[in-house]
């Protein structure tokens, strides 16, 4: 399967810097970005300052072709390269149509609700409950998703302080494809 992508704005140092880092997902699936491509590629991606973020999968779609599909505002010149493939080995797996793994539903993390509410509901996020809710602790359904197990070394998890949770469980910060990542990305996009 071939995926259009076309950078919206940004550098050519800081777009090689993201094509080496993205490439990865292609080494484990029937998957083949064509960067380079015009700004009616399916694929849309810009560097503005308010954050990072991908629409997941076919969603893409449905982004009017003047309107970014992607947005990778975490970085610049100066981030350096393992951020660099940590936030676009991310930001690509929403692109594949990979979800956040701590959201699986196969669950399991015992969630410390009042210590995540206090830390997220604060700056820098400031977000409201129900924010907090939809991005933390709502599962995806069971019948409407394709997954594995947790996988606590999936780059696509977030990372998870001992504070947030009641029994100590912890994720550090994730900057690679696991090992789950991988097969999981080879099943859905079969070589």
């Amino acid at each position: 399967m071939d995926l259009r992508i076309h950078f919206m704005s940004g550098d050519a140092h800081l777009h090689d810097r993201v094509v080496d880092a993205a490439i990865a997902w292609t080494r484990h699936a029937n998957i083949h970005f064509l960067f380079g491509a015009g700004a009616d590629a399916e694929i849309r991606i810009a560097f503005e300052p308010n954050g990072s973020w991908s629409y997941i999968g076919t969603e893409a779609l449905r982004v009017p072709k003047e309107k970014p599909t992607m947005n990778l505002g975490w970085l610049n010149a100066e981030t350096t390269n393992q951020e660099v493939r940590r936030v676009v080995l991310h930001e690509f797996g929403h692109l594949l149509g990979c979800l956040h793994e701590h959201q699986n539903p196969s669950g399991g993390i015992p969630w410390d609700r009042e210590a995540v509410y206090r830390y997220y509901g604060g700056p820098p996020n400031n977000w409201d409950q129900a924010k907090i809710d939809r991005n933390i602790f709502d599962t995806y359904r069971d019948d409407l998703t394709s997954h594995t197990k947790v996988d606590s070394q999936s780059i696509m998890m977030y990372p998870i302080p001992a504070a947030f949770t009641t029994s100590g469980y912890s994720v550090g910060l994730n900057d690679d494809l696991s090992e789950v990542d991988k097969t999981f990305i080879a099943e859905m996009y079969l070589f």
